[in-house]
């Protein structure tokens, strides 16, 4: 049985799949050289050094997002409660800086931005937790999360927010290195990271296993549980660290920053070639459809378009490269 359910697996990861993320990268690739192509055209200054710095500083919020949402996509699951863990590992770390760390100097700076990391991991791990042991849908149980988290954190502040952080913290988010924002450093290291857990390792494997076949998983030896909880668990930290670059970018944080990215992270999961219904996806076309998101909504700005704008043609973007992406799948 074991053995059937190996080659089962194997099969869904077979060279015909590699075929699949070769096409998937090169349509990444050719969009975002499209896209750059196109508005160094028709915005004045795309091209400065500026516009790409600006850029490089936008983008890594929504990014980092957008890994947190990709790992449970790929084990055919959902975390909807993404932007709100954020919040709550941004609260967490605004708080212990303001308050509670104040004593232990310089010290609290990277106690703080641990305690958030933690928190946001915290939160992934009690999703994962649920959804491994009760069985019940990932959907509903990360659905229960946001709503959950959400009140928490207006409960806490009272529908406030924390602001005023230190110069050192801020510097996460505004500083450079090397001519590279902080935060698109923070977010190629982390997907760098991804990239390799997702590709090199074990759990990796296991993950791209679960949501190919849940059941051959199972009868393989994989402890599915464990492994639910771990991808449950990264995501969590993934979005407790894009909490971390949105405190440090806005000098503050409330309950509600960054919810509007929330079906943004879910369809460029989708236009990148993430299976809907899990076992199939890479990190670097995923990358390279993130940039090409950030080139359209700077392009746009650029020719004056308003912000609401820009967002319809995400959305038609997204729609697009999907029908674009449907006939080449359906030949590998």
């Amino acid at each position: 049985m074991a053995s059937d359910s190996t080659k089962t697996v194997s099969s869904a990861l077979s060279p015909k799949q590699i075929g699949g993320d070769a096409i998937e990268l090169m349509v990444m690739a050719l969009l975002l050289a499209a896209s750059i192509a196109l508005f160094s055209f028709m915005a004045p200054g795309f091209l400065s050094t500026g516009n790409f710095s600006s850029m490089a500083l936008q983008l890594p919020e929504l990014a980092i997002l957008s890994l947190a949402m990709f790992v449970p996509i790929i084990s055919g699951g959902l975390n909807l409660s993404v932007t709100f863990t954020a919040n709550i590992a941004g609260l967490t770390t605004a708080w212990l800086v303001k308050g509670a760390l104040v004593s232990a100097g310089f010290a609290s700076l990277p106690l703080a931005i641990a305690a958030g990391l933690a928190a946001g991991g915290l939160s992934g791990f009690m999703i994962g937790v649920i959804v491994a042991y009760v069985g019940a849908h990932p959907i509903l149980v990360t659905l229960g999360a946001m709503i959950f988290l959400r009140g928490l954190g207006e409960f806490l502040t009272r529908g406030g927010d924390i602001s005023g952080m230190p110069e050192a913290f801020l510097a996460i988010g505004n500083s450079a290195f090397l001519g590279i924002p902080m935060p698109m450093l923070i977010f190629l290291v982390a997907a760098g990271v991804l990239a390799y857990i997702m590709q090199f390792t074990r759990a990796g494997f296991a993950i791209h296993m679960i949501g190919s076949n849940l059941k051959a998983t199972e009868y393989s030896g994989i402890n599915v549980k464990k492994v639910t909880i771990i991808l449950y668990t990264l995501s969590g930290v993934l979005a407790g660290l894009a909490g971390m670059i949105m405190l440090a970018r806005f000098n503050s944080v409330r309950v509600g920053h960054g919810e509007s990215y929330l079906l943004i992270t879910i369809l460029a999961c989708f236009m990148a070639g993430a299976n809907p219904f899990g076992g199939f996806g890479r990190v670097l076309p995923l990358v390279l459809g993130l940039m090409s998101l950030q080139v359209i909504a700077s392009g746009m700005n650029l020719m004056g378009a308003s912000q609401h704008l820009a967002t319809a043609v995400w959305g038609a973007f997204l729609i697009a490269v999907m029908i674009v992406r449907a006939p080449f799948l359906k030949k590998t």
